[in-house]
């Protein structure tokens, strides 16, 4: 029976509004499937006893693509279009014309009082972002859904249903809560260096959020292959793995046995997933990662990228971490490697107080004590003594001075000072220097309103430094000193027209030991601490320092300081400014020139940076050579284009063109090929001598260098160049220079005597041959430029490369025997001469000392048997020396 048309909703005799077939009219799927429906079945009853009221709701929920559904009667029957047919998944279409409370009745506890409140009240509800538990999947669904409840008006104007409007925003919610988490274990994680810190705070963000992530662990590598459990989250720790060899193996874990809840229902998680957490491209995986799954959301894509995300989010965390712990392990060795350094320093610099001290004294003593007693030349020595010592000195108190700033044992002492009368007393005492130099010193230092509060020692450094580098960098044109007052500050510039600095240099200009890479200056003298030194000394008196420079067109440098206020009455004692400025130039070259020998053994060029070393050589030289000064490679380099010298004595570090480039310039020249040069230099050790020979420098000798050495290497060098046999007679001592003793003959040993036999290493079958002689010095660092040079030589005759080698090879042996065997030699070389006519060729080796035998335990046992599978070889032993001579034949054919 048709259900009575009033408890329908509709009038009772009316049958207004769209036509029978004309309600579910609009083309729509569930047009369709209403059409088809018999709704005689439900309790709205067949079609044609809808009121007018529904029939019009049915047909504007139809025609609207939005997500629509209407319930009608207290049966709450349903109609809804396409669009919320996707809403409820596989519930369509068997919810048409089914009761709402059925259909949705997993949901329908979060739904019933929003729907009954706007059916009761007459008043349309706004939710968004409902929570509602859908089962449309095959699962129990966490969805979301933005909707609005509003009654369904009958044909007399009561409440017959209810008309709902919704949206679905799962994907948007869910998304947004995933972004938020990630920003959480981002934030949770920060800068640092504890990894396993780390990971218990990213275990505590992740189980803030038990919907997308229900439990979770991380594991961390060990560096061994091996995955450790530090931390956990959502689940206790003894039910997880305490370790495991690689992150898959975590996808073994017993998840169901775990009966963790998971989601908004509270159902149990059955799935997670293992991800490593690897630390980079390239890189091994620094852990893994463990998490649940919600049972309310489905593994699909968009939750598999989440996973992802928070995988590399943890891994980059724990990767900067151990990054960041390396980082600062480095450092903490690098400030313990400092603290030693400056220890070091500070006690050197204690230890060397006390013999300076017992140089200078006894020096100045004899200087002061003697009247006009010395010879001149002895005074002049003795001034050269005193005013180096007084230089090094200076060095070394400026570095026991930054080394107590560095530690913080050093406060400025501050005095009321006239600063202005000071700074240009300190800026003169480098007037002379300047004017020397060709430089004019501009000092302009008005008197100050008020006296200012320094540490005049301070203040004499920083000056000094300032105007001593303005010196060095500066090659024409002027110095301007000015001090000036600027409210209550006093600010003092040194301005220079030298050559500037690079901008790239300028924010490394006043740390220690930096020096400006390729700059001209007058010399390479210093300790690369004066810069450095005035920072820290007008930071002790809470100023500033500051530099304005430009390529070519001069410096400014800028020192402001407070007036302040004084810390005592009582100025410390003055230091001696004048000895200080010589210390400061040691290029000033302010010396007279030794006289020149009568008969020289030739004519030696002096290259060096230093004043005093150069003075001392020529003092040193003169008696015996005719000498000539340059200051760098470049003046050298001109001095030997106007006339070519004997040989050329250099130092290996100057400004501008150094020793090594000097050498590589004469070389290079076919007319100063052949000029000897000898190597003068502060780098000791055996690497640096080998550095000099493979350059091709025919002798090197390190400072400190005896007199006496230093002439006979010079004669020996003169010698070989001019191809003479017998030594040059020595010159006569000279009373400014002391007298060479001749070394005295090694006392015979009757465990080491053998027959006297000629050792000079001559070649005896190559009387036409061209002829080649060298001299090492007897250590195992002439090996190598012996091996270079010969294989050149060789080479460049012709000989195939086989031969080469096999010569190259026995030579080699026959000196590195003549290293190993000769005992006190009289002379500390070992020589090669090397004879080429056409194919043929023989190889002397001769060292200067008597032969002793090693044990067998050091004894190779192969030199003879090695040499005389290439060549025919003879030894001829001697009390003055071994000859070994390598002679090959030219081959046959």
């Amino acid at each position: 029976m048709a259900p009575d048309p009033v408890a329908s909703g509709g009038v009772r005799g009316v049958a207004a509004g769209p036509g029978t077939e004309d309600v579910f009219a609009g083309g729509s799927e569930n047009g369709r499937l209403m059409a088809a429906f018999d709704w005689a079945t439900t309790p709205v009853g067949p079609v044609e006893s809808w009121p007018a009221s529904l029939r019009y709701a049915v047909r504007t929920v139809l025609a609207s693509r939005f997500p629509m559904i209407l319930t009608w009667g207290p049966e709450y029957t349903q109609f809804y279009n396409d669009a919320y047919a996707t809403l409820i998944g596989a519930k369509h279409p068997g919810a048409i014309g089914d009761d709402l409370r059925i259909t949705l009745a997993e949901g329908w506890a979060a739904l019933q009082e929003p729907v009954e409140r706007a059916m009761a009240t007459r008043e349309a509800s706004w939710i968004p972002q409902l929570l509602l538990l859908l089962e449309r999947a095959g699962y129990r669904e966490e969805t979301y859904f933005t909707v609005s409840h509003a009654p369904a008006f009958g044909d007399d104007g009561e409440v017959a249903g209810m008309h709902a409007v919704c949206t679905e925003v799962t994907r948007q919610v869910v998304a947004e809560r995933r972004q938020r988490l990630l920003h959480e274990v981002a934030t949770a994680a920060g800068r640092r260096e504890d990894e396993r810190d780390l990971a218990v705070r990213v275990c505590g963000a992740l189980g803030a959020d038990p919907l997308d992530v229900p439990f979770a662990a991380v594991y961390l590598g060990d560096g061994e292959g091996r995955l450790h459990r530090v931390a956990t989250a959502g689940v206790g720790a003894a039910a997880l793995p305490a370790a495991v060899g690689a992150a898959a193996e975590l996808g073994a874990v017993d998840v169901a046995g775990l009966h963790v809840p998971g989601g908004p229902f509270g159902d149990e998680v059955e799935r997670a997933v293992a991800l490593p957490l690897s630390g980079g491209a390239g890189r091994e995986t620094v852990g893994a990662l463990l998490v649940g799954v919600s049972p309310n959301r489905a593994l699909d894509e968009e939750y598999r990228t989440f996973h992802q995300l928070l995988a590399a989010q943890v891994a980059g965390a724990v990767t900067d971490a151990r990054a960041y712990a390396a980082e600062r392990a480095r450092a903490e060795a690098l400030a313990e490697l400092d603290r030693a350094k400056t220890t070091f320093f500070s006690d050197v610099s204690h230890e060397l107080r006390t013999p300076l001290t017992l140089l200078l004294a006894p020096i100045a003593d004899a200087l002061a004590d003697s009247g006009g007693e010395l010879p001149e030349p002895v005074r002049e020595r003795l001034t050269l003594a005193l005013r180096n010592g007084q230089r090094l000195k200076r060095l070394v108190d400026d570095l026991l001075e930054f080394v107590s700033i560095e530690a913080g044992r050093t406060a400025a002492v501050r005095v009321a000072t006239d600063l202005a009368a000071c700074t240009g007393e300190l800026a003169g005492v480098l007037r002379a220097a300047a004017e020397r130099a060709g430089l004019t010193l501009d000092v302009d230092c008005p008197p100050l309103p008020r006296p200012a509060a320094v540490d005049p020692r301070m203040w004499e450094k920083v000056v000094l430094n300032l105007v001593a580098n303005a010196v060095k960098y500066t090659f024409v044109g002027g110095i301007t000193v000015s001090l000036r007052a600027e409210g209550d500050e006093v600010v003092l510039r040194v301005a220079d027209t030298g050559v500037g600095i690079p901008a790239a240099e300028l924010p490394a200009l006043f740390e220690r030991f930096h020096r400006v890479t390729g700059s001209p200056a007058r010399s390479r003298e210093g300790t690369g601490l004066g810069l450095a030194m005035v920072r820290e000394l007008v930071a002790l008196h809470g100023g500033t320092v500051e530099v304005e420079s430009e390529p070519g067109a001069g410096s400014t440098f800028t020192v402001r300081l407070p007036f302040g206020e004084p810390d005592t009455d009582t100025p410390p004692p003055a230091s001696a400014a004048a000895v200080r400025a010589a210390a400061l130039t040691p290029w000033d070259d302010d010396l007279r020139r030794p006289a020149p020998s009568p008969d020289p053994l030739g004519t030696v060029l002096v290259v060096d940076d230093n004043a005093d070393m150069r003075a001392y050589l020529a003092r040193l030289l003169s008696p015996s050579w005719t000498v000539r000064t340059a200051a760098d490679g470049e003046a050298a380099l001109r001095d030997v284009a106007r006339v070519r010298p004997d040989v050329v004595l250099s130092d290996v570090m100057m400004p501008g063109l150094d020793g090594f480039g000097l050498l590589r310039a004469l070389r290079a020249d076919p007319a100063t090929r052949a000029v000897p040069v000898v190597m003068l230099t502060a780098r000791a050790g055996q690497e640096a001598a080998v550095e000099g020979f493979d350059a091709g420098v025919d002798d090197y000798l390190p400072k400190p260098f005896e007199s006496a050495e230093l002439l006979g290497r010079l004669r020996a060098v003169l010698e070989r160049s001019r191809g003479r046999r017998e030594p040059a007679p020595p010159a006569a001592p000279s009373p400014s220079a002391p007298a060479v003793p001749a070394p005295a003959p090694p006392r015979p040993r009757a465990a080491d005597a053998v027959p006297a036999a000629p050792a000079a290493p001559t070649p005896a079958h190559l009387p036409g041959a061209t002829t080649t002689t060298w001299r090492f010095p007897s250590s195992a660092a002439a090996i190598p430029p012996l091996r270079r040079r010969l294989r050149a030589l060789l080479t460049d005759a012709g000989l195939d490369e086989d031969r080469v080698h096999d010569l190259v090879l026995a030579a080699c042996e026959a000196a590195t025997n003549a290293v190993e065997h000769a005992q006190d030699p009289r002379e500390p070389y070992v020589d090669v001469r090397v004879a080429v006519d056409g194919g043929a060729v023989e190889i002397a080796v001769r060292d200067h000392g008597q032969w002793k035998e090693r044990t067998s335990s050091m004894d190779r046992g192969r030199g003879s048997m090695l040499m005389s599978a290439f060549a025919d070889v003879t030894a001829v032993p001697g009390p003055e020396g071994t000859t070994v001579t390598i002679r090959s034949p030219r081959p046959a054919g």
